[in-house]
């Protein structure tokens, strides 16, 4: 069997990892009083970071206080304070390997009842059927908008560096705002942010531009983008070869390959149509495709369970597995595959015919098991998905009560009544 997977990784910047395994982002929805990581994410990646991969990579971070993912989301700006950011740093390094932060701005797929923005390229609301109505209305953001989001991005990245994070993810697939920047099927402005693909990645293109000029040459720079929307007519596969092609001479050290958005759930195995594998390895065969090509090392994630797979994905020119379900059930799983050992059971299999409701029932039950590794207690796999998805409403709902309140408190002017035209 071939060693590849422990071998070191040498990345533009400098920076190695010292091994191929990733732990991926996922959102967990756990940040605490002040919208700022506490104990409880402390034990989560202490816990990731003793079980044997060499890079973890967090949930998302907010960069913009007003436009949260969910109401538990973690917000890291210029008003945050660095010092609970530094410790979750040296949490997740404590098992010796890197961490990096993912930053991310949800754009439209915010939640109806959450208080602040609704922003996307255009006002092209989230088309989930009769369960659209769960997202708020976006609004077409302004040229002022843009590059105002553009600069928080920037703030974000500067002061994870400050915190000691080694790196960032910059978060442009999964529908969320970059991405949606990226989608013709969302994008349908007519100026320079809009069209052409080269237009309508100018917003991604300057945010790693951004990015890159306040952090350290020896500091990460990744992004992650869809290797397809999987929706007819949308970001397709040959535009994710054109966008690593652009980002080339912007100093990105990886670009993390992934797939879908909130409209077609393809991240978790449920795309809109048949084009991501079933089972293991969701997006391999576009990977495949696209690392013939590419002149940044790729990171697979999606549905990478067994070390074969592992291997597998490697075997193709991949240069780093990224695994993120998986770890929330096995958290020593690298370690195990050291060793020659696999994860004892899987996480029950959600099969409702709903897709937009298996899909939040899946991310429930994933967000369930970090929250058991987070209190001390191990994972539960078998967990049924109704009952992780009411426990999830409940504390969404909690959230964002606590949320609300903060809101206008901390950020004046931040409150629901001036959303649209803030910048």
């Amino acid at each position: 069997m071939t060693s590849e997977l422990f071998s070191p990784l040498s990345l533009r910047s400098g920076q190695v990892l010292g091994n191929r395994i990733a732990k991926a982002a996922m959102e967990e929805n756990m940040a605490g009083r002040d919208q700022v990581p506490d104990s409880r994410l402390l034990a989560l990646y202490r816990r990731w970071a003793s079980g044997g991969a060499g890079l973890l990579i967090t949930g998302n971070v907010m960069v913009h206080a007003q436009a949260l993912t969910g109401p538990g989301g973690v917000v890291l700006d210029e008003a945050a304070p660095l010092e609970p950011f530094a410790a979750w740093a040296e949490a997740a390094k404590s098992g010796g390997g890197a961490v990096w932060m993912q930053v991310n701005h949800p754009g439209r797929q915010v939640q109806a009842d959450m208080p602040g923005v609704v922003w996307g390229p255009s006002d092209v609301g989230v088309d989930l059927g009769r369960h659209s109505s769960r997202f708020g209305r976006p609004t077409a953001m302004t040229p002022e908008q843009i590059e105002a989001t553009v600069a928080r991005f920037a703030a974000t990245a500067r002061r994870a560096e400050e915190a000691g994070f080694d790196g960032v993810e910059v978060h442009a697939a999964h529908g969320y705002l970059l991405s949606q920047f990226l989608s013709p099927l969302v994008n349908r402005r007519t100026d320079a942010w809009g069209g052409p693909l080269e237009n309508r990645a100018r917003m991604l293109l300057d945010v790693v531009a951004a990015v890159r000029s306040v952090v350290s040459p020896s500091f990460a720079v990744a992004v992650k983008l869809n290797s397809a929307d999987f929706q007819r007519g949308g970001f397709s596969a040959d535009d994710a070869r054109r966008v690593i092609g652009m980002l080339v001479p912007l100093g990105v050290d990886l670009v993390e390959l992934s797939g879908g958005s909130y409209e077609s759930p393809a991240m978790t195995g449920r795309p809109a149509d048949a084009r991501a594998q079933a089972r293991e390895a969701y997006f391999l065969d576009l990977a495949k495709d696209l690392v013939t090509t590419s002149p940044l090392p790729l990171m697979l994630t999606g549905g990478i369970t067994r070390r074969d797979t592992a291997d597998r994905v490697l075997d193709s020119g991949i240069a780093l597995v990224g695994m993120g379900t998986a770890l929330a059930v096995t958290p020593d799983l690298p370690e195990r595959w050291r060793t020659g050992r696999e994860a004892d059971r899987p996480l029950r299999p959600v099969t409702w015919s709903d897709k937009a409701l298996a899909s939040a029932a899946s991310m429930a039950q994933v967000r369930h098991q970090m929250r058991r590794i987070a209190r001390g207690s191990d994972p539960r796999p078998r967990t049924h998905p109704v009952r992780a998805l009411f426990s999830e409403l409940l504390l969404q709902r909690q959230a964002l009560r606590r949320y609300r309140a903060w809101l206008p408190a901390a950020r004046p002017g931040a409150g629901a009544s001036r959303p649209a035209t803030e910048p």
